[in-house]
């Protein structure tokens, strides 16, 4: 999530506001949901060969609900990011499927989720709010990542405005997926 390049003058500066930790809404109010790998809708998957990972995305049945209705994501939307290593052959080069797609170990590696809340940007400055989403990391055992960098995470998504500040999910509804 380095989209730092993509930001205008007054992004930036408030990206670097952001992780001086002077003001952040909170990870704390971002939760993991325990069943979404069988509750949430899986609805796209990124190999990412640079990385030597594959990428798990998945909503909640209420935003694809609403996705399917043509309306947008809905307050309590949550987007869930799963991450994990590709398996790899003797030489380190990922592992292919017989559709040509990067195999994923069982076990993730990490999981970022993103969630939308009524009144959660107002804890942000204007010039840094994602509406109101905010954002979280955990490690494997669902333990929330206080190493994050997560201004990364509001810096990067204030580049996909127009697509409600996510870059798979309104892709997804846009190419008529749902």
């Amino acid at each position: 999530m380095s989209g730092l390049k993509n930001l205008t003058a007054g992004g930036a500066a408030a990206a670097l506001l952001l992780a001086s930790g002077s003001v952040f809404g909170g990870p704390d109010r971002v939760k993991l949901p325990a069943s979404y790998a069988t509750a949430f809708v899986l609805y796209n998957t990124i190999d990412r060969p640079k990385n030597k990972d594959v990428r798990f995305f998945y909503a909640n049945p209420e935003a694809v609900e609403a996705a399917t209705a043509g309306k947008p994501a809905p307050d309590g939307t949550i987007l869930i990011m799963e991450t994990r290593k590709a398996k790899l052959d003797a030489g380190g080069a990922p592992l292919l499927d017989a559709n040509g797609r990067m195999m994923a170990e069982d076990k993730m590696s990490g999981v970022a989720v993103q969630e939308k809340r009524a009144g959660w940007g107002d804890a942000m400055p204007a010039e840094t709010r994602n509406g109101d989403w905010d954002y979280a990391m955990f490690d494997t055992k669902g333990a929330l990542r206080t190493d994050a960098k997560y201004a990364g995470c509001f810096a990067c998504h204030a580049s996909r405005a127009e697509r409600d500040y996510n870059f798979t999910f309104n892709k997804w509804v846009l190419d008529g997926k749902p």
